[in-house]
């Protein structure tokens, strides 16, 4: 024993690491079980559920994902860079409320812009209705672009997506050089060709990061793709493992899907390996903005006025009617269970989120060893994986835990241990750490990168321990960042849709559930209170980025 220990602290000494270091990286391979579990079914065989999918629909998931990508790509880039540009660097009446009005959009999930969109646009909804009763038109007699198509997904998703490309955009633009904009307004260049020509390429990198988070939600959504009838990746996953039973066919078709998010993020990293973007001057003073004439001015709002006005108002809107004229029915017992549950996981997951984002970001910070900064980056890739890869990824081992367990209780002391892990809270939990601890993560580190590290050194020579100092030391300086990164968390996971169906137990709804299954059944109206609760809550992160953004610029506060 004392020579297994021996050898034991002979390789934490060899690895640098101390027991805080061995807790971030067990940490880490846990959380990466689920995605390395489903990578691993790459190198299975093909079994005939597989060769089947293959055969008839594998080629449609594949088409239809890459132009549901380009027609969102597409989407994003317009809306996203043309009203970061007009916000940032043009004058024009209502600019100030577009600055932080453009982000709103982040608040709707897509699946619940396409149940509002469908239930304006459909034969049965309001604009068609008034249109054959202006015409007389009945139906056959004239054409309207079908909104449940592809392009009509692709839409859908450019309007509640686009806002990620405008954030980082928009913050590029801010923190670009006031020089290099300058010189180019002495070369006689207008707003339009300085845009293309200096302040375009300058933020290329910020640019595609936005874009790159696009595609990633993009081949995420399930909520929206499977009401509107597109087979893609997600939707397959969900017909091979409840309508074909097959739980390895659809491991495998979600380690496929994790193949295209990979590419994603190589190619983001790719784009940006030879350039080079820096500034040539320091000079950071308040921004002279482009003085627009009339016409210029009124196309600048009308763009800002459109992205808002289809990306929000109009879909919170027709939810906000919605609720008004069901609220009788909806508003019960059963609406508040709803939101108690939606509470509690919600809540849960990022109270464990935060504790275990604070635990790897301040372990980072004790060592900055490659070993130790290699298991908080995995511990942090979740983010980029769809949720519903991670539930097939979190049921199958946690599945074969519990009937091991069972197998062996049965055998020892005859009696079921049942359903430990697998279809329990337990399990969705998890999964909602191993997606969302990202958005923590990168929170805290940030707030802990502002604290300077004599602080730590400062207390370390007081007697201070190393929880000693986070609890005493950095939290009451970690105030702000900590409520961001719990707040950011509960409204993510508030909106899950994918890894919430697979892995709630039964009978167990959500707000984001119930929003799917009454617009399943066509009850849309009813749908809205749960759909219209997720919106106003989700408002509320929007309002703290918006905050940080308009600060990101420290010259036009001083």
């Amino acid at each position: 024993m004392q020579t297994r220990v021996a050898q034991m602290r002979g390789m934490l000494k060899l690895t640098g690491l101390n027991a805080w270091g061995i807790g971030v990286l067990s940490i880490a391979l846990l959380l990466a079980i689920p995605v390395l579990l489903v990578l691993s079914f790459l190198f299975e065989p093909a079994g005939e559920v597989w060769q089947h999918l293959v055969d008839t629909v594998l080629q449609d998931y594949v088409t239809n994902s890459l132009l549901l990508m380009l027609g969102v790509a597409i989407g994003v880039l317009v809306l996203g860079v043309s009203t970061a540009w007009l916000t940032s660097m043009c004058d024009f009446p209502g600019r100030a409320v577009f600055e932080w009005a453009l982000l709103l959009p982040m608040a709707i999930p897509a699946y619940i812009i396409a149940y509002t969109y469908t239930g304006l646009f459909d034969f049965a909804g309001p604009v068609q209705s008034l249109l054959r009763e202006w015409t007389g038109w009945s139906y056959g007699d004239y054409w309207f672009p079908e909104i449940r198509s592809l392009e009509g997904a692709a839409l859908m998703l450019s309007l509640v997506l686009y806002p990620y490309v405008y954030l980082l955009t928009r913050a590029a633009f801010l923190g670009q050089s006031i020089c290099v904009l300058d010189v180019s307004r002495t070369l006689g260049n207008g707003p339009w060709r300085t845009f293309f020509s200096v302040a375009l390429p300058l933020a290329r990198p910020a640019i595609v990061a936005g874009l790159s988070l696009a595609l990633m939600e993009t081949l995420a959504d399930y909520g929206t793709v499977q009401y509107f009838g597109v087979s893609t990746f997600t939707t397959g996953i969900f017909r091979t493992w409840f309508g074909l039973n097959n739980a390895a066919a659809a491991a495998q078709l979600s380690a496929l899907l994790l193949l295209f998010v990979f590419a994603l993020i190589i190619i983001e990293k790719g784009s940006r390996r030879h350039a080079r973007y820096h500034h040539t001057s320091q000079r950071h003073q308040a921004l002279t903005r482009f003085q627009l004439n009339w016409r210029q001015a009124t196309m600048a709002f009308l763009i800002c006025a459109g992205a808002l006005f289809f990306g929000f108002l109009l879909p919170a809107g027709q939810l906000f009617w919605w609720a008004l004229t069901t609220a009788e029915e909806s508003f019960d017992g059963r609406f508040l269970s709803l939101i108690s549950h939606s509470l509690l996981l919600a809540g849960g997951a990022s109270l464990l989120a935060l504790l275990l984002a604070l635990f790897l970001s301040y372990g980072k910070r004790l060592h900055g060893n490659w070993l130790v900064k290699l298991a908080v980056r995995v511990a942090g890739m979740g983010y980029a994986i769809p949720g519903t890869v991670i539930a097939v990824g979190v049921v199958i081992p946690f599945a074969a835990f519990d009937n091991a367990l069972d197998a062996w209780m049965r055998e020892q002391f005859g009696w079921s241990t049942g359903l430990l892990l697998s279809g329990t809270l337990v399990a969705l939990l998890f999964a909602y750490l191993v997606r969302f601890l990202a958005v923590s993560l990168q929170t805290v580190e940030a707030g802990l990168g502002k604290i300077r590290p004599t602080m730590d050194e400062v207390a370390r020579s007081l007697g201070g321990r190393s929880g000693e100092i986070v609890r005493r030391v950095h939290i009451p300086m970690l105030k702000g960042s900590l409520m961001t990164a719990l707040l950011l968390v509960f409204v993510d996971v508030l909106k899950e849709l994918p890894a919430t169906l697979i892995l709630r137990p039964f009978n167990y709804n959500t707000l984001a559930v119930r929003a799917y299954e009454l617009a399943s059944d066509e009850r849309l109206a009813d749908a809205s209170y749960a759909a219209l609760t997720i919106v106003l809550v989700g408002i509320l992160p929007v309002m703290l980025l918006s905050r940080s953004i308009t600060r990101s610029r420290h010259a036009e506060t001083a």
